[in-house]
């Protein structure tokens, strides 16, 4: 009798947590919060603010989206990059209506750059699965006068360029994805302008590696979905492709002063859950380099000169 009592009594336990584990992915899925990541670099010639959307997967906030248009608004960046899975394409649907209504009202006001992920790619290569359903997301990108980039680049002013490549199935294949080395960059994009401040949309954060090497200054990635549920000190749970407890899940990384901005992104898909792991808008403020620090690197450059007998380039210290 009394196991029976204790058995009951688990179960209730474990209902009500399953139920409140529920409701509150129900609520973090409903609510995004806006982070602001900054970055100061010799390269920057003027105060930039760029907002990031990744991973959309047909989420509405809202009534058509609404408080994200405001919040947008209320930032009111130079430039919005996207950087893919705006939709969902699985099981032969691909319903491109939601992105294409938020676009369209923010192409109205901000200057739009859009990359692909891979439903983007998913709906572009399965042609018999999905018919024509890319060339219409396409013709609609065209009509809002959005630039998308597949693979190439595009200069958005005289210092700062801002790059995209569509990758590959191989490297978002499951448990043990495909390496990158930097010559897949190149070949896609030719050698990175060393002069400028360079930004990468590369929708996979696994090869950051090889997007610093090709010459990115920032790397904007998402894919993960922040690790769907994330854990305090742990961090995110599982990636789409069943990496478990990834270190680059989400946030901001640097390296060699390259810098990685991973987005938790702002939908779901198959898996719909979001715990601890709040959608996420992404800001990126980018800053001239201010004159202490200019000095402090010419310093470290004419002690690298003194030292070495030779000068350095002075650009890898951003």
């Amino acid at each position: 009798m009394a196991i029976a009592a204790w058995m009951a009594a688990g179960v209730s336990v474990a209902a009500a947590v399953t139920a409140g584990g529920l409701w509150r992915s129900q609520y973090e899925r409903q609510h995004f919060v806006t982070e602001t990541f900054t970055i100061q670099s010799a390269k920057v010639k003027q105060e930039t603010t760029l907002v990031f959307l990744t991973d959309l997967h047909n989420q509405v906030f809202g009534d058509a989206n609404e408080p994200l248009l405001q919040e947008i608004d209320r930032i009111h960046p130079d430039y919005i990059l996207s950087g893919g899975d705006s939709m969902v394409v699985k099981s032969g649907e691909c319903d491109c209506s939601i992105p294409i209504s938020l676009f369209e009202k923010l192409a109205e006001r901000y200057p739009f750059i859009c990359a692909n992920g891979n439903h983007e790619t998913r709906m572009k290569e399965r042609k018999k699965e999905y018919k024509d359903g890319y060339q219409r997301y396409q013709n609609e990108l065209r009509r809002l006068h959005i630039h998308q980039i597949e693979n190439g680049s595009v200069a958005l002013n005289d210092w700062l360029t801002v790059s995209a490549v569509e990758l590959e199935q191989r490297f978002y294949r499951d448990f043990f994805p495909d390496r990158m080395e930097t010559e897949y960059l190149e070949k896609r994009l030719g050698k990175a302008e060393k002069e400028k401040f360079q930004i990468l949309l590369l929708h996979s954060p696994l090869f950051f590696c090889a997007c610093r090497e090709w010459g990115a200054d920032l790397t904007l990635s998402g894919h993960f979905h922040g690790g769907t549920i994330r854990l305090p000190l742990l961090g995110g749970v599982m990636t789409p492709q069943y990496q478990f407890f990834h270190p680059k899940c989400a946030g901001f990384f640097q390296k060699d002063g390259k810098y990685l901005l991973v987005g938790r992104g702002l939908g779901t898909h198959t898996i719909n859950i979001r715990i601890g792991n709040l959608p996420q808008l992404v800001v990126v403020r980018l800053l001239p380099e201010m004159e202490e620090k200019k000095q402090n690197r010419r310093l470290k450059n004419r002690n690298l000169k003194n030292r070495n007998g030779k000068e350095k380039d002075g650009r890898n210290f951003i």
